[in-house]
Parts: C-alpha cells; structure tokens; sequence
C-alpha cells in the first residue's frame, strides 16, 4: 500500500536553479523580457504557454550545446537527494510534475543523481522538436493555455493510486512540491504544498487564498512529510496560509 506520493516541479525546486530562465537569461532575449512575461503570466494578461514558447524561441543555442551548458551551471536542491533516498526506502514515488522540456530534465537528473537511479523518478513533462540545426521547439502535453495542465497528470496519478484500495484503506497523502508561475494550475490538487520562499507560487497563493507551507529546500519537505506520516503534525498545522 501506498502511503505517500510526491509530485514535484522540476526547475527551481528539485534544482537550486530554474534550467529555462537561465537559458533565456543568457542565450535568449534576457531576463527583463523574461520577467515581463512572468509578469503577465500572474496578472492573467499571458498564458504560459505563449510566455515559455516565446522564451524557448528566443534560445538560438543548440539543444546539446544548452545541456552541456546546463550540467555546469545547474545545481541540484541540497536536500533532494537524501529525500529520494528516502522515498525509496519507504516506497514513497516520486513524479516530477513540469512545465519544462524532458530531454534537458532526464539528462539533467541522470547527471545528479546517478544512471542507475533515473528509472526510478517518474518525469511527466513537455517533449523537443529539433530544427535542422537542432534548434529547440517546445512540443506542448496538452492544448491548454499551460501547455501542460499540471492539474490534469496529478488527477491521472491519483486515479491509479487509488484504483485498487480495499474497504477501510485510506488513500496516499499527496504532497506538491514547487516554485513558480508553471505550479499555478497544481496548487490546488495535493494535500500539502509546498511554495518555495520569496518566489512567484507564493505570491499566487496569497492572491488566491491557496494554503501552502513555505520551504527553503528539499531538507524542510522531508521533515514536514515525515512529521505529517509519523502524526507529529497536521497537514492543517502546517499550513502558512
């Protein structure tokens, strides 16, 4: 029996640092066109979706030339491996929730935690195109203003999670893991989540009256799922919000 599953973003929160803004930041238009598109994004004038395809575009570098970029310049969450440590020891899945494109993730994930572990992390995210020149186009999960309704994957998980409880099991406790303006469409889905502090999914929440629990890094989720599991604490205790 299941008793946990952690859905997670990816940028920004399983990494200290988000992959896509950097890539705008430095071979893309830069982050003052980025940030007004943030911006937009959480006044509801931009979609995501047009937000990240216009970033994506903006990038002339290759896709391989951008990951080797990446691998040096992207760091993995201090905390995030002794909780998919974890995780493993206490059949708790991990399903990495993004807005992001798969091949930079797997390759990225593959990089910090060690090939013989990435089969072991789901990653449900948006695919590449490549041009002749192997230039990157966003190929998006879904038709939604997202691109991909992080909503619509955590309820498909769910449905299996739960498919098979015999009378007086209980469902897993859900936790939702993340930063910014791609987390909008999850917040609402999980028992707890978890808003990374000063970012844009906190300011969201206060707007819309979400409840979150503010975190640093992955070291504050372990703790306050494990305090959740063990019956230290209450989700409701451990809400901000």
């Amino acid at each position: 029996m299941t008793k946990a599953v952690i859905f997670t973003d990816f940028d920004g929160t399983v990494t200290w640092q988000d992959s896509n803004d950097y890539l705008t930041d430095t071979l893309g238009f830069g982050k003052e066109e980025r940030l007004k598109i943030f911006e937009g994004v959480l006044d509801g004038t931009t979609s995501f979706r047009d937000g990240f395809t216009r970033m994506i575009s903006s990038i002339n570098s290759p896709l391989q030339e951008s990951i080797k970029i990446l691998e040096e310049k992207i760091q993995l969450d201090p905390g995030f491996k002794e909780t998919f440590e974890w995780a493993q020891a206490n059949d708790v899945p991990i399903i990495v929730v993004s807005s992001g494109m798969h091949p930079i993730i797997k390759h990225l994930l593959t990089n910090m935690l060690g090939e013989e572990h990435i089969d072991k992390i789901d990653i449900m995210a948006n695919d590449v195109e490549l041009d002749e020149n192997n230039k990157m186009t966003v190929t998006y999960r879904d038709e939604t203003p997202f691109g991909h309704d992080k909503s619509k994957t955590i309820d498909l998980y769910k449905a299996k999670f739960e498919a098979n409880l015999k009378d007086g099991e209980e469902r897993p406790t859900y936790f939702y893991c993340g930063d910014g303006i791609s987390d909008l469409s999850a917040a609402k889905e999980c028992d707890l989540l978890f808003a990374k502090r000063g970012k844009d999914l906190v300011t969201f929440c206060k707007k819309q009256n979400v409840p979150y629990h503010e975190f640093d890094t992955f070291k504050d989720i372990l703790a306050s799922m494990q305090n959740v599991l063990t019956g230290k604490e209450t989700v409701a205790e451990l809400m901000d919000n």
